[in-house]
């Protein structure tokens, strides 16, 4: 596949400072740039991901009538995490 290039960004010079001074060793601005807008798609796609979940989930907790409480939900996330540490072997 052919690749093509993305419109300049203007932005102020402190700006560009600032992610010239988080640069790894033999990274270059334009490899920073392109994983910048790499990791932002992936959050975006997950955010809209997580939306679309959560939209589905009100739509059937709305059909089913069937709710639970945040304290239920928050209990059993908890005995989830207590389980989860006691079976962490290191």
């Amino acid at each position: 596949m052919k690749s093509s290039t993305i419109p300049s960004v203007r932005v102020e010079p402190e700006l560009r400072q600032a992610a010239e001074n988080v640069l790894r060793d033999g990274e270059t601005l334009s490899n920073f740039m392109e994983e910048s807008l790499r990791a932002g798609i992936r959050h975006r796609k997950a955010q809209q991901e997580f939306i679309t979940r959560g939209l589905a989930s009100r739509d059937e907790a709305r059909q089913t009538g069937e709710y639970f409480s945040a304290k239920a939900v928050f209990d059993e996330l908890s005995g989830m995490l207590t389980s989860a540490e006691k079976n962490d072997v290191r």
